[in-house]
Formats: structure tokens, sequence, C-alpha cells
């Protein structure tokens, strides 16, 4: 491997006049009492920087020159700066001053320039520093892939939300943005992309090139990215002039056609529903094969985990490419709402995560009509409602401090919630209306930063509704209404009146009130209007339907003593059935109702058809199971009453011109009729599948009889599973039979899979979920917690720290005593990066405790 020369200032233009001062590096421990937000007595606005990564040792260098404006005089200038030495520092500046001195400040993640004499005015400073490529999936870290049976290093990036800091010096904060001048030097066989175009890639000597990458526009450190590996890159596709392509490994330019017209689609109809071109000189799409998050929006240089960008249409269910498709359209909405314009601190993420998740919708939507997203949609959008739910949930924006604040807002109440009331806001102001004040807030702040009173501003300018006052509550409270109707004695007005929804309910609960843009419907269509604290009445010449017309309100509804599924639309259904099934586990309705309230709509006439109705169903039925093993016999009774009719009607094999929603109903009815019905015929005919495994066989089928496979296997089966995945060919069939592992039931096969996770035989991406599902075994789960227990802080250390709190989602299903007692476990084991979240997940474990506890005595 080629080594790094001696590396020179990225850009070694000095200020014409000035004096060059040489600083002095030291450690020290808070020398100026900055532990949190950066001083602003100096604003950056020119970044050039140049990295040399040695893959082979797993060590990088470089050099960043920083020409920024003192706009206040100081003695010192505060950057950031964490797991790096730096190895020497120089300021250039008009001022006058002794040379300086380079304070580390390790806990703090600073590096303080002191003993400087700076007067108003422009400075330039040069640091050059070393580090190493870390295995943590966060700042410069190092992926791995194998070619020719040998492992080969990728070097990456994750910068979101505070961890550029570990690839150089900088200002790491969102609303310092400045422009990127990068070059990265590499050895000559490899790859290298950056935020810019590549504008020269130059021959230096022992086999190094230097790589020159365009200048960015404005960004916040977070967004910048490189990556240097043996990848391969697709032709471009160009989308109104912008080359698009797909960053991969070896092998796999098969799997990525899919992603590039995804992209193209979403990029034209992103850019016209904005009105704004598309931001930067191109779009790569870099496919990892390790990734901590799902992907991340890297102007110019979107990063992936593998299976959310490649995939083969053939191989992959519905649900697989919708994923793809989503995850893909997210990270290009925030193109726009995001890199272009950008939240001003880490409070507002949830503006930026929210609206991609909303724009990621639109935009899948118009691709493929026929996948029903919105109808999909309802499944996050209970799931959101879970948390929020909790006395331990948080409003969707929250005071963030530290880089463990920042890091905890990447939840379900940031993309699911936040997205669910944008959506409600956007039906309640009219969708053009709505779209008209995006388009004024994008344009108003372009390449800057903002808060969400800046789009409320921009949403009252262009709708004359209050939108600031409607959405303070929704946005700074948490939690969320439940909307009770009561009928006149004749039926014709209805009065409404709202309460907030608790699972378990604090004695102060019924303080908040929302601004509720309630959308009805009956008969006669829709009406709309605005609940306040106090009850409104509603007049109806046709009779109530619905309360929560087209699911689009972020509400539990009650009041409706009859529900006739016929007269509801299939999101209405769904969305029925989760608010029946919110009350059960509020302790409003007795868990064997919710079995009855599910067969009205299972046993009409014709049966129930619909995907999204249908997981709402099995949604419920799997914790039922979950929480109550020793019942299992009434749930397979329950499971076959609800099961029968579905799945003999669909059967096994699709029909001619099926839609891909029905093939993914049938995956997932064929797996509930195993698992929770028992179904001998289903499960001996997946175990034939297995057997004889069909490359014809549609993808949801394929996909179930993994699962079903899995969890009646024994260790033959178990050894076969995991051979399948080693060998698989795309990322959405290693990951079907690597999540099945965590099924198996015997208790040998849970203990290899253990072995597996401690050993690092299982990438660091994927063990906190396998952690997450092993920890809801049927019953090895005192096991696995006793295991994940016993090597804690090994676990913490290794697995990227943004898992720890998702893998604890698991301890939910501890709902009989293990040892150590969860709540004492996790007193003495904060995660501070998720203390919300692992917060909420021992409340919902004892709402899943009290569940069980009246399901044993029904």
């Amino acid at each position: 491997m080629a080594r790094c020369p001696n590396i020179m200032p990225a850009n070694d233009q000095r200020l014409d006049t000035g004096r060059r001062l040489t600083g002095t590096v030291r450690q020290v421990t808070h020398p100026h009492g900055q532990t949190g937000r950066l001083p602003r007595t100096a604003i950056p606005h020119h970044y050039a920087l140049e990295i040399c990564p040695d893959l082979e040792h797993g060590t990088f260098t470089g050099t960043v020159t920083i020409d920024a404006e003192v706009v206040e005089a100081s003695e010192v200038v505060i950057l950031n700066a964490a797991d790096l030495t730096v190895l020497s520092a120089i300021a250039v500046t008009g001022g006058v001053g002794d040379d300086f001195t380079v304070l580390l400040d390790a806990e703090a993640e600073q590096v303080v320039l002191s003993g400087l004499s700076l007067s108003v005015g422009p400075i330039q400073l040069v640091l050059s520093f070393a580090g190493v490529l870390n295995d943590q999936l966060r700042g410069f870290y190092r992926s791995t892939l194998v070619l020719d049976g040998e492992e080969c290093s990728i070097a990456t990036t994750q910068f979101q939300s505070t961890d550029a800091r570990r690839a150089f010096p900088c200002f790491d904060e969102p609303d310092l943005k400045a422009t990127f001048a990068i070059s990265l030097v590499v050895d000559s066989g490899l790859l290298a992309i950056s935020n810019g175009s590549e504008v020269s890639r130059t021959a230096i000597g022992n086999g190094t090139d230097r790589v020159v990458f365009a200048d960015t526009i404005p960004l916040s450190t977070y967004l910048v990215a490189f990556v240097v590996g043996p990848l391969h890159a697709t032709e471009p596709v160009y989308v109104d002039g912008v080359p698009v392509r797909i960053i991969h490994s070896p092998g796999k330019a098969d799997q990525t056609a899919f992603a590039l017209e995804v992209a193209a689609h979403s990029l034209r109809w992103l850019a016209n529903w904005y009105d704004i071109a598309v931001p930067g000189a191109k779009v790569d799409l870099v496919a990892l094969p390790d990734f901590a998050f799902g992907a991340m929006e890297n102007l110019g240089c979107i990063t992936f985990r593998e299976v959310l960008l490649l995939v083969d249409p053939q191989t992959a269910d519905q649900r697989e490419l919708e994923s793809v498709a989503a995850v893909l359209s997210h990270e290009l909405a925030h193109l726009w709402f995001g890199d272009l314009v950008t939240m001003r601190w880490w409070n507002g993420i949830w503006l930026n995560e929210a609206f991609a998740t909303f724009m990621e919708m639109k935009a899948v939507e118009t691709f493929r009509p026929d996948w029903e997203v919105w109808a999909g949609f309802t499944a996050a959008r209970a799931a959101a409602m879970d948390i929020d739910a909790l006395a331990a949930s948080r409003p969707i924006e929250y005071p963030v401090i530290t880089p463990a604040d920042a890091e905890s807002m990447f939840d379900l109440l940031t993309y699911e919630k936040g997205a669910a009331v944008v959506r409600m806001l956007e039906q309640f102001l009219g969708e053009e209306v709505f779209q008209e004040g995006v388009r004024r807030y994008l344009t108003t702040n372009l390449y800057g930063n903002t808060d969400n009173g800046d789009l409320w501003t921009a949403l009252e300018e262009t709708s004359g509704q209050p939108v600031g006052d409607l959405m303070e509550n929704w946005i700074f409270r948490s939690g969320f209404p439940i909307i009770e109707a009561v009928s006149s004695t004749n039926g014709s007005s209805w009065t409404f009146s709202q309460q907030p929804f608790r699972y378990l309910t604090p004695d102060d609960a019924k303080t908040s009130i929302w601004q509720v843009p309630i959308r009805v419907r009956t008969a006669g269509g829709e009406q709309r209007a605005l609940l306040g604290a106090d009850p409104i009445t509603l007049r109806f010449d046709e009779p109530l339907l619905s309360m929560n017309a087209g699911a689009t309100g972020f509400y539990r509804s009650i009041g409706l003593d009859e529900v006739e599924p016929s007269v509801l639309t299939h999101v209405e259904r769904a969305a029925a059935l989760d608010d029946q099934w919110a009350i059960t586990l509020a302790d409003l309705a007795a868990p064997n109702s919710f079995i009855t309230f599910a067969r009205t709509f299972t046993d009409r006439p014709g049966g129930e058809s619909d995907l999204a109705v249908w997981q709402a169903i099995l949604r419920s039925l799997s914790t039922i199971d979950l929480v109550a093993p020793e019942r299992h016999q009434q749930t397979v009774e329950d499971a076959t009453g609800l099961l029968a009719e579905i799945v003999a009607r669909l059967g096994w094999n699709p029909k001619t011109g099926e839609d891909d929603r029905t093939r993914q109903l049938r995956g997932s009815v064929l797996v509930a009729a195993a698992l929770y019905g028992d179904d001998v015929e289903v499960i001996a005919e997946a175990q034939r599948r297995w057997a004889n495994p069909d490359p014809a066989s549609d993808p949801a089928v394929t996909a179930a009889v993994v699962s079903i496979v899995a969890s009646f296997g024994n260790g033959a089966i178990r050894d076969e599973c995991r051979r399948r995945a080693d060998e698989a060919t795309t990322a959405q069939e290693e990951q079907r039979h690597l999540r099945a592992l965590a099924l198996f039931p015997g208790n040998a096969e849970v203990s290899v899979l253990l072995e597996e996770l401690h050993s690092g035989k299982i990438r660091t991406q994927d063990a906190p979920f396998l952690f997450r599902s092993a920890l809801a075994h049927p019953t090895a789960r005192a096991i696995v917690w006793r295991s994940v227990t016993e090597r804690w802080d090994e676990l913490t250390g290794r697995l990227p720290s943004n898992s720890i709190p998702r893998m604890l989602e698991g301890v939910r299903a501890l709902v009989t005593t293990v040892t150590p007692d969860v709540d004492t476990f996790l007193d003495a084991h904060p995660v501070p990066q998720g203390t919300l979240m692992v917060a909420q997940h021992r409340e919902r474990r004892l709402v899943n405790q009290r569940l069980r506890q009246r399901l044993l005595v029904e």
C-alpha cells in the first residue's frame, strides 16, 4: 500500500497582510469553561481540507485551512475536535500577539487556540492533525468487504450529528455554514468521492494520487462526506443536467437499476414540487457494507446501508422495494429541506426529518401509486402514537445541549410523529396552499439556517391561518388527544371534545389541550373543524361514518358505538383497528373485545383483503402472544378464526394480475397462520419449500418461508440458514436469513447466536437488532438478557452508540421476573444518548405487564 506524503495545507494561500503565529499543543480540561456551544467570536466561511487515509494501518492524517471572520475582539478561538491529535497549528491574522497555545480538551471535544490578540477582521487558521479510522461507524471510520476471498477496507464518514470533529478540527455546529474545498490523497487504485464533483486526479508518486473536488455550496459540517475504497461507480443518469451515479461494491452493478430509476423520478418530482433546481453539481448514492443509520443526506455524496439502495426487483418483495424507494426519496428530499436550508440548532432537527419523511411519502406515491404508501403509513403513525401515549414521551422539539441530546433526537417522534403532524397540517390548509408556503420558506432562506417559526410564518402568509398558534402544542408538548363524540338524541348533531390519551395516566394528564384540526366524514361528504379546549357541536344531514377522515389526524377517537367496515376506506379501517387496540392497552376495553372487534372486519361478506388493515390486526395478535405465551392455545383459536378464510383464499401462489400489496399480504398472513395459529399445513408446506427452493417463487412467499421454517427449526436448519445468509447474493436475501437467526426455538440455537453476536461474527450494524429480536424470544428471553447484561461494557464499547437504545427496545418483552432486574440494571447503567428512549421502553414494558395480567385472568 502507498504511504501518505507530508501533507501541505490544502490551500496554502496566506492573507496578504498579517502575522503568522505558531501554536504549542497541550492537553487541558475546560480551560475556558466551554463545555457546550461554541462562542461566536469567529465565524468560518471557507474550509480547505486535505485528508490522507491509510487503509492498511487504519489511520489518517490531514490539514485544514479555515478562513474565518473575527466578529468580536478576543484572545481565544474555540473549535471542535474529538479523537484527533493536533500536530501543529498556525494562525494568520492582521492583529498582533505572541505565539499562542493550542489547548486540547477531550471531554469538551474542543480545541482552544489561546493567547491570541484578535481584532475584528479576517483570520486564517491552519491545523494539521492525525486520527484513527475507528470501528464505531461514526466520524471517519473503517468499513470492510471481501473481494476474492480477502478482506478489504473502505474509509468512509458519518458526521451527523456532531462527529465531523472526529475527522478534522472544525466549527461543528449546524448554523456555522461554510463552503468546503476538499482533496483526498489516496492509493491510485482506489475510488475517491466527496460532496463536490471531481476536478482533477493527479499522480504524486509512490502509487498515490491527489483527488481534488469542486467547492461546495455553504454547508453545515455534519453534511460533509468523503469515501475512499475499492468501489465501482455506475455510468451516470442525468436528471435535468445533474449526473446521478450509484457507488457500489464490485460485482453488484446488476442491483443498481431500481435505485437509479427511483432517484431519477424523485429528483425530478421534488425539483418540480419545490420549484428549485436540484442543489449541487452531482448526486452520488453510495452503498456501504457497514453503516449505523439507514442513510445520510450528505450533499452530493449520500450514503446508505446496502440493503436500502442495492436491490434486485425480481427477488425482492414489495416491502423491501418500498423501503429502498422510501429511504432514497427521503434522502433526496433533504437536498432542499436540510442541505440547502438547514435548521439553526439540533432542537430543530425534527423539521428536517419530519418534512423529509412526509416528502418521501409524496414522492413514492407518485412513483408507484399502486403501493398506496399513505395506507402503509398508518403502521408508522401507529408506532409513533404508541410511544407518544407514554408519560415518558417527549415533545417533538425540546432543548438540546450536549451531543448525546442531539443523538437522542433521531427517533419515531422526530420522524413519524413529525411527519404525521405535517400531513395533518397540509390536509387542514389544503395541499396547494401548503406547497406555496413551503416554496416561500425555501426561497426566502436559501443557503441559510432557520427554525420552525420561519416555516410557520411562510405558511401563515400564504394561508391566512394562525399556523404558529395551531402548531404550538403539537410541537412543544408531548402526547396527543383522544377525541370523543356524543350524539344528540335524534342523531342530527354530534358534540366533540378532547382529552389527553395515555396508557398509564399520570395525575396531571388532563392539563394538555391541542388545537385539533378534525376531519369527519358522513355519507354526504367531509366536514372540517378546529377543536380547542371547549367542546364543539357539528350538525350533519347524513349519518357520521368516520371521526378521522382519511386517518390524517394525529389523534385517537371514540364514540361511534358501531363501526360498519364496509363504509370506511381501507385507511380508515386500519386506523379504527389501531384505535381499538390503543384503548385496549389503556385498559379502557377488555383484551378479548379486540378480537371480537377485529372479527367484524374479517368476517364481513367478501372478507378483508387490505394489507394495512391486516397489519393492524396482526400487530395486536403478535403482542398478545408475546406478553402471554402461557395462553398460546387461546391465541391459536383466535388466530385461526381470524386467518382461516384469508389464508385459504390467497393460498401460496399469486394470481394473474395480482398487485404487489396483495402479494405482500399473502406472505404476512402465512407467517401469522404458522406462528400464532400453529397451522400444521402451512408449516409443512413452508418446510417443503425450504428444502426445495424454487427460484420462481414469489419473493413475499420466499421471505415468509424463511421466517416460518426458522421459527420451528432445529440445529441443522439453523446451520443452513446461516450458510444462506453468508452466501446471499443480495442484501435483502442476506437480511432475511440473518434476522431469522433470532427466531429458532431451541436454547442451543440461541446460544450459538449469542456467541456469534459477542464474538463479532455478525457486523456491528446488524448485531443490536438481533439482540433486540432475541430479547423477545418465546422461551429464552431471560438467557438473552443475562448475556446482554453480563457483557454490557463490552457491547456498549463496541456497538454503534446510536444502536444501544434501539437494542434495548427488547426489554419490553421481559414481562416476567428476570435476573438482573430490568429497572435495577438500567438505573445502574444509564444510556446518555438514549435516556428518553430507554425510559419509554421501560414504561412500555409496564404496559405489557399490565396487559399480560389482564389476559391471564380472562
